[in-house]
């Protein structure tokens, strides 16, 4: 074995977290290390994105400018045909004032190529970046982490050592066992995913041509998601106990619940399933709604999927994993300057991680809870408020407190009665613009699920466009921290 490479930071994996932290961190001058086991490109599902994570954060970190060259399908919104109204209603992104003008956009985008554009941004800020290259070990002294053991490409074992591991390995994250705690799986999205790809499927009128189509079906509901002019990504999700449906041979199963959604069997009537190169297969994807009970130890942070992914209904899978990497990026630059101590940045890091995905959770769960279709167990089971009382008092474990800005959370009463408030108010305003023509969009706005879901992206798109002009943020916690003023590091907020 080599000698021991030193680095301020070691990064396991390449994909939008990795990338986003190790640019983040090599911007301010730290010197960072990044060990991707794949060749980049290669391939990814999770294709639909937000426009924070385009117009904030990836603006913070250098990639939107390449991002923007890319010519990606510019998504305004997404269009569903999920609710009380049998007709396919729409949002868009420039129902946030916040968001309005030429940041109220997202993309729909090929994994292979964004997550590339995003690696070879984190080299171009000055990380150290090596593919083909599996970690192996987590090395510690005592109760904190030191360093990686890893294999390089040419098969030889190698060491290095860091002030700080970032584990940004995905879903199938064996080192974040190594962090403490254990990964939980919730019961409510506790769902399998069937998905392939299709050449010359139907496209929505403009000017929503280029929206994700979300369509609920007595089994679940599908995506459908056009990442070009003839290439559609389409999904099935049902629930875990309906497995039976995805048995056997998958092109079949996939079939099978296409045949049961009308409107996406329209959609791929003239359309052939892709089946050579990265996006011939059909795929399943299970048990993927999941949090680590433990975001952080001493020297290491869990970031993106290692550390928790909620259901991809809403498309907040990239955002989550940008997301929680700026945060754990200001968490890390500010203890690497010695600004601010470990335990205080990381908490801060944890704190706010667990509120935004905690927010999401309560969205998706108003969301789900809001389709109506009489007699079809999918649906029936995702009455959260009406069935599943230990899906709240998880919930309440998941937040720890912070969910939604509030101060503590009691128990599982509060949470089921605001679930109640919530689910009837975003119905409602759903249904609102669903018959007015999509052409009122104020009742989203007037719905505090949406709000909630859209209000930490907006800061932070505010954040990237106006860099020390953006007004100055509050603690979202007492006695918290608060961006500074270019958004790489955390600062005390000023006293009154």
């Amino acid at each position: 074995m080599s000698s021991t490479e030193t680095y301020d930071v070691v990064v396991v994996g390449g994909g939008p977290g990795g990338s986003t932290l190790a640019a983040l961190v090599a911007k301010q001058g730290h010197s960072v290390l990044l060990l991707e086991k794949e060749f980049f490109p290669r391939y990814q599902i999770g294709e639909s994105l937000l426009p924070s994570t385009i117009h904030g954060i990836c603006r913070l970190s250098g990639a939107t400018d390449e991002l923007l060259r890319a010519g990606f399908p510019v998504k305004r919104g997404g269009t569903f045909r999920w609710g009380a109204n049998p007709e396919p209603w729409t949002f868009s992104f420039s129902v946030s004032p916040r968001m309005a003008g030429p940041t109220s956009t997202a993309f729909q985008v090929e994994r292979s190529r964004f997550d590339k554009i995003l690696l070879d941004n984190a080299r171009r800020c000055g990380a150290e970046v090596r593919e083909g290259c599996a970690v192996t070990e987590v090395l510690e002294e005592g109760e904190r982490v030191t360093g990686v053991r890893w294999t390089d490409d040419g098969g030889a074992q190698r060491e290095a050592a860091a002030r700080f591991v970032v584990d940004s390995s995905g879903s199938k994250s064996r080192l974040n066992q190594r962090i403490g705690g254990h990964r939980e799986y919730s019961e409510f999205f506790r769902n399998l995913a069937l998905f392939g790809y299709f050449e010359n499927g139907k496209r929505l009128p403009e000017p929503d041509r280029n929206n994700i189509l979300c369509v609920a079906f007595d089994s679940g509901w599908f995506w459908y998601i056009p990442l070009s002019d003839t290439l559609t990504s389409v999904g099935a999700v049902v629930r875990r106990d309906l497995a039976e449906k995805v048995q056997g041979d998958p092109e079949k199963a996939l079939q099978a619940l296409i045949d049961e959604c009308p409107m996406i069997s329209d959609c791929l009537a003239p359309a052939r399933r892709v089946t050579e190169g990265q996006y011939g297969e059909v795929r399943v994807r299970k048990d993927y709604s999941y949090h680590h009970t433990s975001f952080w130890r001493p020297g290491m942070v869990l970031v993106g999927d290692a550390a928790c992914f909620v259901d991809p209904v809403f498309s907040s899978g990239v955002h989550l994993a940008t997301y929680s990497a700026l945060l754990a990026a200001r968490s890390i630059n500010s203890t690497l300057a010695g600004t601010v101590g470990e335990e205080a940045a990381m908490n801060e890091f944890e704190a706010r991680y667990r509120r935004e995905y905690g927010v999401f959770y309560e969205f998706l769960m108003s969301f789900y809870d809001m389709h109506h279709a009489e007699g079809s167990y999918f649906w029936e089971a995702k009455k959260v408020t009406r069935n599943s009382r230990s899906e709240m008092e998880s919930f309440v474990d998941l937040v720890g407190g912070v969910s939604s800005g509030e101060s503590a959370l009691t128990g599982a009463d509060g949470i089921e009665q605001r679930l109640h408030t919530q689910n009837r108010e975003f119905a409602s305003a759903v249904e609102t613009i669903a018959d007015g023509g999509n052409d009122n969009w104020a009742p989203l706005l007037g719905s505090s699920v949406v709000r909630e879901a859209m209000t930490e992206s907006s800061k932070v798109q505010m954040h990237a466009a106006l860099g020390e002009d953006a007004e100055e943020e509050t603690p979202l916690f007492d006695g918290g921290l608060i961006p500074s003023a270019d958004g790489m590091t955390w600062v005390r907020a000023a006293a009154d």
